[in-house]
């Protein structure tokens, strides 16, 4: 029987809060950050908490079976 993987992509991009719930970081912050503002920019620093409508499918991503 093969080897049950976690998904690389998303060991890299999610992480678990000490409570359970999955931070994500913000997008449109890698590249082309000359248009946007200082606001804009500053607002993108910080991580959040996953979305409640996608907790379920990037659960079984990170979590082995």
């Amino acid at each position: 029987m093969p080897k049950v993987k976690t998904n690389s992509g998303a060991k890299k991009r999610f992480t678990f809060t000490g409570t359970g719930k999955i931070k994500r970081r913000h997008a449109y912050k890698s590249h082309i950050l000359t248009k946007k503002t200082k606001k804009q920019k500053r607002n993108l620093r910080h991580a959040s908490i996953l979305n409640e409508h996608n907790v379920n499918s990037v659960r079984l991503l990170l979590v082995k079976k």
